[in-house]
């Protein structure tokens, strides 16, 4: 081989340049990303590896060190009755948990999803040019500010049955011809925590919307409205396209807040069947029923619905709004 072949073959300097840049940047990004990691995995991933182990166990509040192993049982087991009949108890075939997780699931998607619609409206509103749109905006995050616990002890006075201001206003207009018991009564339970919490969380929605409604360029509105595109047309064919990763992005911030609600619920409905979520279960027999095992097994149920949830639904919102790959 000459010297001159040689020569040919060495990469020029500027890819030698470019690629120990790259190496450069590499590095630095893990000195940087390291102790947020390091933080992470003791804050997050040790406590979630404890849970998981307690819930192989027979764990309680009061013998955390002497906790035996006991493999699946807390998840499903089968007893021999001295009578030799078999029965299947743990949390796999617990029709308690399984309520519990019917009501997680339905509170989820109903509030995400009105929250979204309602969230869009609001953003579309905020988005207009008009007097004192700065005023509104400050005015619509209000809802959002309040802490959960203070809209929550909010809302348990107004839907009172007693002396509430719901029950009031709705007998004045004759919409109901007796007092309601709306968070205690189990047809109306879950609908006025749904109300509390859309009308909490639709701020935070509209907020992210919002946000990517501000990055839409406003050229391609007037290029459609000299082109005489229907204003409704242009809603669903521009607007909701360019938006969707923004409505992406709030739509599973919600989701995963909402999968995990518990304090609404607890201040609301205290020991309602009809509104007892994942969370609501998990606490109960952590804390209270010292069930501390069949807590951990919970929690650890709690923790992959939600992550094979999210899964999908990041996999399924890779899809184009247009339905193209």
């Amino acid at each position: 081989m000459t010297a001159e072949t040689s020569f040919s073959q060495a990469p020029p300097p500027e890819a030698t340049r470019r690629s120990r840049l790259t190496a450069q940047r590499i590095r630095s990004a893990w000195i940087f990303l390291t102790p947020m990691m390091l933080a992470l995995a003791l804050v997050a991933g040790w406590p979630l590896f404890r849970n998981i182990y307690f819930s192989f166990t027979d764990a309680s509040l009061t013998n955390l060190g002497a906790a035996q192993w006991i493999g699946f049982d807390n998840y499903y087991s089968k007893i021999t009755l001295p009578s030799g009949r078999e029965i299947t108890s743990g949390l796999l075939v617990d029709p308690e948990w399984w309520r519990a997780v019917g009501n997680t699931l339905r509170f989820a998607f109903l509030s995400v999803g009105f929250e979204t619609v309602f969230g869009l409206i609001v953003a579309l509103v905020l988005n207009a040019e008009f007097k004192g749109r700065a005023l509104v905006r400050a005015a619509v995050l209000v809802p959002w500010a309040i802490p959960t616990i203070v809209s929550a002890k909010i809302w348990a006075w107004m839907l009172n049955d007693q002396f509430g201001v719901i029950n009031d206003v709705f007998l004045k207009l004759g919409l109901i011809s007796e007092k309601v018991a709306w968070t205690a009564s189990p047809d109306t339970a879950m609908t006025a925590v749904l109300i509390v919490d859309i009308w909490k969380t639709t701020p935070f929605m509209a907020l992210l919307i919002l946000a990517g409604l501000q990055m839409v360029p406003k050229d391609i509105y007037e290029a459609a409205k000299i082109d005489g595109v229907h204003p409704v047309k242009q809603f669903f064919k521009i607007t909701l396209p360019l938006i969707w990763p923004a409505v992406m992005v709030a739509v599973i911030f919600r989701l995963l807040d909402a999968l995990r609600i518990f304090d609404l619920i607890y201040v609301l409905t205290p020991n309602n069947a009809q509104t007892r979520t994942m969370s609501v279960a998990v606490r109960e027999n952590l804390f209270d029923f010292d069930n501390f095992a069949y807590g951990s097994a919970q929690a650890t149920m709690l923790f992959f619905i939600i992550a094979l949830i999210t899964i999908l639904y990041i996999t399924l919102g890779r899809v184009r709004f247009d339905g193209g790959k």
